[in-house]
């Protein structure tokens, strides 16, 4: 999720930082140099006025007896890939256009000052995404260490729950009772053992939500995307209840011979 939200804006000249804004002719020639970039996805305009807009929206303090509207007009591009922003900041940096004051929200105006600030921008962008790479694995395999553990642990519970019946299950079998009512209660007790993992999750869930989350969303309202909590309840509960039927399912196969 993170790699749709790594962008890159194109901000143009303002009266503050150049002789004047750049106009409609140089903004439309500039669009047409980004959408032929065979790395950019889409480009989105926005206006000094939904800047403005926007700004007010974000930190209102910041825009408080402001006279004139200092924010300048950007083109927000989204990269097909997280990867090739370095690439397109580059290309960016070398387009002959005054009208560009630069491709991040840094110093002013000519080609070697974008330049610049494009290696600049490439450089962080490269950094994000290998830290972002290293991240996901090591939650990949984060992950499935805890899978297997915690199947183990729901098998073991039903290894030591079948040893110590193993007296009432020989005598079920001697009067008749059929595999599936003796191995019946043992997968019900595995599939509660998976169920309260998944609601102890939930409950941790819920506190970190309550007391961390909301702070966060505060600070960082707009840059917030989550899932809706219900669909991740709905996940936990899945899983939990699809380890504890994994975990007894092969407990019982190996262990109950009957």
């Amino acid at each position: 999720h993170y790699k749709k939200q790594l962008l890159v804006s194109v901000f143009f000249c303002t009266p503050l930082r150049c002789q004047s804004d750049a106009t409609e002719q140089q903004i439309g020639e500039v669009h047409n140099q980004l959408i032929a970039m065979p790395q950019v996805k889409s480009v989105q305009f926005v206006s000094k006025a939904q800047g403005l807009q926007q700004m007010q929206k974000d930190h209102p303090e910041m825009t408080q007896g402001l006279v004139n509207n200092p924010i300048p007009a950007k083109f927000v591009i989204y990269p097909k890939d997280a990867q090739q922003i370095d690439t397109i900041v580059t290309q960016i940096a070398g387009l002959n256009d005054k009208s560009i004051e630069s491709t991040c929200p840094a110093a002013p105006g000519t080609s070697a000052a974008k330049t610049t600030i494009g290696r600049e921008c490439g450089h962080i962008t490269h950094r994000v995404v290998s830290v972002a790479r290293y991240l996901w694995i090591f939650v990949l395999i984060a992950f499935a260490v805890l899978l297997i553990s915690s199947t183990l642990l729901v098998a073991n519970t039903i290894r030591l729950s079948i040893f110590a019946r193993r007296r009432e299950i020989e005598v079920m079998k001697l009067v008749g009772a059929t595999n599936w009512f003796v191995r019946g209660p043992f997968m019900i007790e595995g599939l509660l053992c998976g169920l309260a993992g998944a609601v102890a999750a939930i409950v941790l869930l819920l506190l970190g939500r309550t007391i961390f989350l909301g702070h966060v969303v505060r600070l960082h309202e707009q840059n917030i995307h989550a899932w809706p909590f219900p669909f991740h309840v709905l996940i936990i509960l899945g899983a939990g209840l699809l380890l504890g039927a994994m975990g007894s399912g092969l407990t019982i196969r190996r262990f109950l011979q009957v």
